[in-house]
């Protein structure tokens, strides 16, 4: 079948535009892979530690069970929180992973390693959040009757499910504010994750060790 002219036409100045698209659509592909999720601090001054390794100079934050936030910090019982950023000369880069990280806490000899942070999101909870007061909170009798908020050894306790939304959206917020991993453009930040279910008012001393692509530091960080 021949095409006539005004549909030659048409495909001749469509061709260069799916083009022009198809380098604008791989571009923002590739910007996307350097967005960063947690900002780095101005300076390495403003952590609570800094080492030098190498030529990349590292700090740190310890937060403990907290995973800062913005609006209000999150909560997790099972792991404590570090808050990283690698700073070096302009144009820099380096090879970023969590697992260059562990952590001794109170001096003992076998440090804990990093975690996934894809671990951590079914511990986290929002202090801000609270269950909505209903009427069946209230305990109830095998009838099915309200006590008027009296006990009653044979009611059930109610079970309270987080919203699957409230539950996305902080494992989401997890999972791009922790260290991002690989070839990285300095300076770069972000959470690295330790499984810990102790108090933190227990914790006498911290030390962060690294071990990576930049060399060897510790840094003594403060419970």
């Amino acid at each position: 079948m021949r095409l006539s002219p005004v549909c030659v036409i048409g495909v001749l100045i469509a061709a260069p535009c799916l083009s022009a698209y198809g380098q604008n659509t791989e571009s923002k592909d590739a910007r996307a892979n350097e967005v960063k999720g947690m900002p780095p601090r101005a300076t390495p001054g403003d952590y609570q530690a800094h080492a030098q390794a190498g030529a990349v100079t590292i700090a740190a934050e310890f937060m403990g069970h907290s995973v800062p936030k913005p609006e209000g910090p999150l909560s997790t019982e099972d792991y404590v929180v570090v808050e990283t950023g690698f700073f070096g000369a302009p144009g820099s880069r380096i090879q970023l992973s969590t697992g260059d990280f562990s952590l001794k806490i109170n001096g003992k000899k076998t440090p804990l390693p990093s975690q996934p942070s894809v671990l951590v999101t079914s511990s986290l909870k929002d202090p801000q959040w609270s269950p909505p007061e209903d009427a069946e909170s209230k305990p109830k009798s095998k009838g099915g009757l309200s006590t008027g908020g009296q006990s009653d050894s044979s009611s059930l306790p109610v079970v309270v499910h987080v919203p699957i939304e409230l539950r996305h959206a902080m494992s989401q917020y997890v999972l791009r504010s922790s260290l991002p991993e690989g070839d990285r453009a300095l300076p770069e930040a972000g959470l690295i994750f330790f499984q810990y279910r102790g108090r933190t008012k227990s914790i006498h001393s911290l030390e962060l060790i690294y071990s990576g692509p930049a060399g060897k530091t510790t840094l003594a960080l403060q419970p």
